[in-house]
């Protein structure tokens, strides 16, 4: 695979509009299509918005109408915004695409940032993203006097956590002991070539995703490198950090497309 271009678009005073890296976005990978320009991962802070995928439901949308980016990348729901640091990796990749393994590296680089900053991420099975994970069930504290066992969360499809108290707010997770989302990932792909990317939570303020259903989970929550560490952790100090790991594992991957299995012509009657 070539060189990696880092582009660092704006950060702090600096953050950029959404829309305006949308268009930035649309306009690099426009040029990686036609070969004008190599494979290019552009980071910056967004100012405070949600920007939902394609799969979100309107459930899982701010109660209070608060404005919503509609966006073409997969996934759910989510929130941007001061103290998170977000990827957007343009990269051409083999035909046919193997989306799955793309996601699986961009996970791979945020596990290994995270990890030089001695906290301890993971995969979940069937949940992209990378992952604080929490205690056993039956070491958990109990929710609301209740024991975890009632928890209205697994067997009410109705219930919200947004209307019923600050025990299961997602930005809580940590209290409760529950796994927990650092980095959420979404992606697209058009022509070959990769958009969107992920959202790294460094020190923000997650009470911003108490205000809607994050990624439409709603029996996890959110975590960031400062609250799990205890201690300030800023975007300066993880943006070469998290650059040298995406440079070690997008630049040494072994890029293969999709094995595509072709089932076996039926010779006619």
């Amino acid at each position: 695979m070539s060189e990696l271009r880092f582009v660092r678009m704006g950060f702090g005073a600096e953050a950029v509009d959404y829309r305006v890296a949308w268009d930035e976005q649309r306009r690099v990978h426009a040029a990686r299509f036609a070969d004008e320009v190599p494979d290019t991962v552009i980071l910056l802070e967004h100012p405070p918005v949600y920007t939902a995928g394609r799969r979100t439901a309107d459930s899982e949308r701010p109660l209070d109408g608060t404005p919503v980016i509609d966006v073409d990348r997969g996934g759910k729901i989510t929130w941007h915004g001061p103290g998170q640091l977000v990827g957007y990796p343009i990269q051409k990749l083999p035909r046919p695409v193997d989306v799955v393994a793309h996601v699986r590296r961009l996970e791979e680089a945020l596990i290994r940032t995270c990890a030089e900053f001695g906290l301890e991420t993971t995969r979940v099975e069937g949940r992209s993203g990378v992952w604080v994970l929490g205690d056993p069930v039956e070491r958990r504290p109990a929710l609301g006097g209740l024991s975890l066992d009632f928890d209205p969360r697994l067997t009410d499809d109705e219930f919200d956590p947004r209307l019923n108290g600050p025990e299961y707010a997602p930005s809580n997770a940590g209290q409760r002991r529950e796994d927990r989302k650092i980095a959420a990932i979404g992606i697209r792909v058009a022509k070959g070539v990769t958009m969107h990317g992920f959202a790294l939570n460094v020190n923000p303020d997650n009470k911003w995703f108490d205000r809607i259903i994050p990624c439409g989970i709603r029996d996890a929550g959110v975590a960031s490198l400062a609250n799990e560490l205890g201690r300030d952790i800023t975007i300066a100090e993880v943006l070469p950090v998290v650059e040298r790991h995406l440079r070690d594992v997008l630049e040494n991957a072994d890029l293969k497309p999709r094995v595509v299995e072709r089932t076996a012509e039926k010779t006619p009657a």
